[in-house]
């Protein structure tokens, strides 16, 4: 309303010209009425009869246009009140408006900076001052180019080592008459289910008998029904070991419908000690085995021992676990796909590849390697830090008393048994369990231990697991020291993973192939069984080029402890001093995992 009068007031104004001529017109009539008063002002009474005739017509137009007039006046007072009352309306709308909008919006910012809250711890430090020193060394490093030395085997003596388990023994067949037959259910996941396979086989040879193809026992924790030939090709596992013993896919028709527990031939976990000896399998299980012709080993977790055992026997459990078992074609087509992907460039094929990826790597011209070598490297970390080994572990990790509260009430659910053996000891304090080098490292340790070995910041880092315990506010120390991470899950696609899901055994298959076949391996805890195993694939197959990086919990907490006062150059010797050491080339110890080590004549063979 108010631009429309002020529109109105212009054009009447600027674009009228007959309103402008009237206006001047009139200013000129005034000009000349004052000439005229001057020239008649000595003729009084002409002047007289003038005014008297003027003001006498002006009186008599104004009674006649009075009405006019005052209706003039009301209706224009009428519009400059509608006009006020509707400006008033229609800027108390747009008050209201704008005042619901911005309450809206500060309630939406409000709602969400509540939720960022729940739903995102801070990040947990336990170094913070290591933390900065590792970020200024890595920046320094990157800048000078400098190069870790840990990205080879640090002994010349690791390359003389060379695979030999599937050698032929001369004279040396399988034997006469089958003792009967061998059912094994092997519990627990991927790497478990390994070893049982191969304890089975090294079993059957010792007690003649034939083996049964294994079964997986279907568990709560791992939720998987995969079966063997649903992970490893079945044909190839038989075929491989059909010169030193009988395997079969099913038992005889004559006795699937036997009631094994019913005649005493079911042995579970708590008939045969873990680590047994082949003595007890002698004494315990073949008097059973040729009375009622089978027994079934349910459970068979590390339920054969490493020493003392007869060197053949030793033999084909390597034999078993480095070349009779093979992932099938689709775990090693998505393994091959996982592997190109974080290399960024296809390299030339190591034994690693062609054992474990068998014919899905392409081969390229050498020159094709030779350029995009420097650019291929990568460093797989088998990262242990799941809430459940965090909490069985019993130690503290910075997350004060939420934390504490947290890893109480998961052990009180998960772990009844721990929980009515520390209520009837003393527990140990988790300071003395860090020192003892019983805590599980964190993601920031892991860090820097990386940095201390000297890897650089830009390092392509494959992580391998599951879940970390504590999410992004715990992996924030690692990924702002090394952001290049990566795992199955972000370097395969939706459709590639599906064929995967709710295959825990199948996706673990996939980190076992991507830690094995990396150019260094890291672990954080040695004694699980994935870092046991693809540390010993790659010392079995890795001529003396494929480092493993164990470091010794309870010195790194030695060092850690002098978080105070340690300065940068002092924690990368001391730490490198470290790994080294664990690096040293050494025979398999008497009673140490053949699996693990398998540098012995048992397994491998020097070349001179």
């Amino acid at each position: 309303m108010k631009d429309y009068q002020i529109r109105s007031l212009e054009t009447l104004s600027g674009n009228d010209p007959s309103f402008g001529r009237r206006m001047s017109g009139g200013d000129h009539n005034w000009k000349s009425k004052v000439v005229l008063l001057h020239g008649l002002k000595n003729d009084s009474g002409k002047f007289s009869s003038f005014k008297g005739s003027y003001v006498g017509k002006r009186h008599t137009w104004f009674r006649k246009h009075v009405r006019s007039i005052a209706c003039m006046f009301v209706l224009l007072g009428f519009f400059f009140f509608l006009d006020s009352l509707m400006v008033s309306i229609f800027d108390s709308i747009n008050l209201q408006n704008t005042s619901t909008s911005k309450n809206s919006k500060g309630l939406k910012a409000k709602d969400n900076i509540v939720a960022y809250i729940k739903n995102e711890k801070p990040p947990i430090e336990m170094y913070g001052r290591l933390l900065n020193l590792a970020s200024s060394a890595l920046a320094e490093k990157e800048f000078k180019r400098e190069k870790s030395n840990f990205w080879e085997e640090p002994y010349r003596q690791a390359s003389v080592w060379k695979p030999c388990a599937d050698r032929r023994t001369p004279n040396l067949g399988k034997p006469g008459e089958s003792n009967g037959y061998i059912l094994v259910s092997a519990n627990g996941g991927l790497n478990q289910q390994r070893v049982a396979i191969c304890n089975a086989v090294a079993v059957a040879s010792l007690l003649n008998a034939t083996l049964i193809l294994p079964r997986f026992l279907y568990s709560n924790v791992w939720k998987d029904p995969s079966q063997f030939g649903d992970i490893y090709q079945e044909e190839y596992f038989m075929n491989k070991l059909k010169d030193e013993i009988n395997i079969i896919k099913e038992l005889p028709p004559h006795l699937k419908s036997i009631d094994i527990e019913a005649i005493g031939s079911l042995i579970t976990d708590a008939d045969i000690m873990k680590e047994a000896k082949p003595i007890d399998y002698v004494k315990k299980v073949l008097p059973l085995l040729v009375r009622n012709g089978i027994v079934h080993f349910l459970g068979f977790g590390n339920r054969l021992g490493f020493d003392p055992l007869p060197s053949e026997l030793q033999r084909l459990r390597c034999k078993c676990n480095f070349h009779a078992l093979k992932f099938v074609p689709k775990i090693q087509q998505a393994g091959a796909l996982l592997v190109r992907r974080i290399r960024k460039y296809d390299s030339t094929r190591s034994m690693l590849d062609k054992q474990l990826l068998g014919n899905f790597i392409p081969n390229f011209p050498s020159e094709h390697h030779n350029i995009a070598r420097g650019r291929s490297r990568y460093l797989a970390l088998h990262l242990r830090f799941e809430e459940d080994m965090v909490a069985y572990s019993q130690c503290e990790f910075g997350g004060g008393k939420n934390e504490r509260k947290e890893l109480q009430a998961y052990r009180e659910i998960h772990f009844p048994l721990l929980m009515e053996r520390l209520k009837k000891s003393n527990p140990i304090s988790p300071v003395e369990l860090r020192k003892l080098g019983r805590c599980p490292l964190t993601p920031e340790e892991a860090a820097l231990l990386l940095a201390g070995l000297g890897f650089k910041g830009e390092t392509y880092i494959y992580l391998a697991g599951s879940s970390i315990y504590g999410g992004k506010s715990r992996m924030h120390p690692f990924t702002s020291l090394y952001p290049n991470l990566v795992t199955k899950e972000t370097l395969l696609t939706s459709s590639e993973l599906e064929p995967f899901r709710n295959f825990s055994s199948q996706l673990a298959a996939l980190d076992f192939i991507a830690c094995a076949t990396a150019d260094v391996f890291a672990m954080t805890d040695s004694g699980s069984q994935l870092s046991s195993l693809a540390s010993g694939f790659r010392t079995y197959y890795g001529g003396g080029q494929a480092p493993n990086l164990r470091p010794n919990k309870k010195r790194f907490a030695a060092i850690l402890s002098e978080i105070g006062s340690i300065g940068w150059n002092d924690f990368e010797d001391r730490v490198k001093k470290m790994i080294e050491e664990s690096q040293r080339v050494r025979v398999r110890g008497f009673g140490r995992s053949i699996y693990r080590q398998p540098r012995c004549p048992e397994c491998m063979c020097r070349s001179y």
